[in-house]
C-alpha cells in the first residue's frame, strides 16, 4: 500500500516536472517566434527605391533583417501578399486594394498611406499639348482603377470628357462622352506603357514605371496633380494589421530619416499629409 502511494506520487512529480519543462520551452518558443525577419515587396523603380533608400534602413536599426522583392506587374503583389510570400507590399492606391482584394477573395488592409510619383502625360513625338494632332493616339494603363485615373487626368487637361453622372473612379475608355480630336485611346498593361512611347504619339504612364524606364518627371507633357485617393498605400494581410512588425512599417514611413530620403531622392512626389 505504502509502495503504491510511494509510486503514484513519484509519478505525479514526474508530471509536474514534466508539464513545467513544456510550459518552458513552450515560452522559449513563443519568444523565439517573435518576428525580426520582414519581406516587403514593390514594384520597379520609385516604389522599390523607396523601400531601399527610406525604409530598410529604419527598419534594420530597430532590430529586423529586410528583403526586398521587385515586381513588375499590378497583379503578383498582392497574391504574394495573400499567399504569405510576402509580408507587406508598396505599389498601390487604397482604391485599386479595395477593388483587387474584393475581385480576388482577399483580406488585405492598408497600414500608412505612402508618397507616389505622379502619373504623367509622355511623349517622343510631341511637345506640348499644344502639338496634340486629331487623330492623335494615346495609350494609358488597362487595370480599371487606373484607367479611370487616366481619363480623369484627360479630361483634366481638356483633351476629353467623360460623361455626365458617371463615377470618376470607375470610368472606362466608353464612358468619354466627348473627343473633339478623335484620340485614338489605347488600353495597355502598365508596365509595358513606357515601350508603346516609339509608336504612339501620347502615353500616360504611372510615375514608378515611367522612372524604371529611364523617363524623369521633369519629362512629362503634363503630370497630375494627385489626389489623396491615389497616394501610395501599404498593404498587409487584415490579420497582420495590428502585429507589432506591422507597426513597425507603418510607423517607418512617418519617420525624419524617411523623409530625408524622399527630400534627397524623390523630390517632386506627391506626399501624404503627415509628409509635407
Amino acid at each position: 500500500m505504502h509502495s503504491t502511494r510511494r509510486h503514484f506520487a513519484l509519478r505525479l512529480a514526474q508530471l509536474a516536472a514534466t508539464v513545467g519543462l513544456v510550459a518552458g520551452l513552450g515560452l522559449g518558443t513563443a519568444h523565439a517566434q517573435e518576428k525580426k525577419t520582414l519581406v516587403i515587396g514593390a514594384t520597379a523603380g520609385s516604389n522599390f527605391d523607396q523601400l531601399k533608400l527610406g525604409i530598410k534602413p529604419v527598419l534594420e536599426k530597430k532590430g529586423y533583417t529586410v528583403k526586398l522583392v521587385e515586381f513588375n506587374d499590378y497583379v503578383q503583389p498582392n497574391l504574394a501578399l495573400a499567399q504569405g510570400s510576402l509580408d507587406a507590399n508598396l505599389f498601390q492606391h487604397i482604391i485599386y486594394l479595395k477593388k483587387f482584394s474584393a475581385d480576388k477573395g482577399l483580406n488585405l488592409t492598408d497600414i500608412t498611406k505612402a508618397p507616389i510619383a505622379p502619373l504623367g502625360l509622355y511623349s517622343k513625338k510631341r511637345k506640348s499639348l499644344a502639338d496634340v494632332k486629331d487623330g492623335d493616339r494615346i495609350t494609358l494603363p488597362n487595370d480599371p482603377s487606373n484607367l479611370a485615373r487616366a481619363l480623369v487626368f484627360l479630361e483634366q487637361l481638356k483633351l476629353i470628357k467623360v460623361k455626365a453622372g458617371v463615377d470618376p473612379l470607375k470610368a472606362t475608355e466608353k464612358d468619354v462622352a466627348e473627343n473633339p480630336r478623335k484620340l485614338v485611346l489605347t488600353p495597355i498593361e502598365a508596365a509595358q506603357l513606357p515601350r508603346t512611347l516609339d509608336d504612339a504619339e501620347f502615353a500616360l504612364i504611372n510615375g514608378n514605371f515611367a522612372i524604371s524606364s529611364g523617363l524623369k518627371l521633369t519629362e512629362a507633357v503634363a503630370l497630375e496633380k494627385t489626389p489623396d485617393h491615389y497616394l501610395n498605400v501599404v498593404a498587409v494581410k487584415t490579420e497582420d494589421k495590428d502585429k507589432p512588425w506591422a507597426r513597425d512599417i507603418a510607423g517607418a514611413f512617418h519617420t525624419p530619416e524617411y523623409r530625408a530620403a524622399l527630400d534627397k531622392h524623390f523630390a517632386g512626389y506627391a506626399r501624404p499629409a503627415f509628409l509635407q
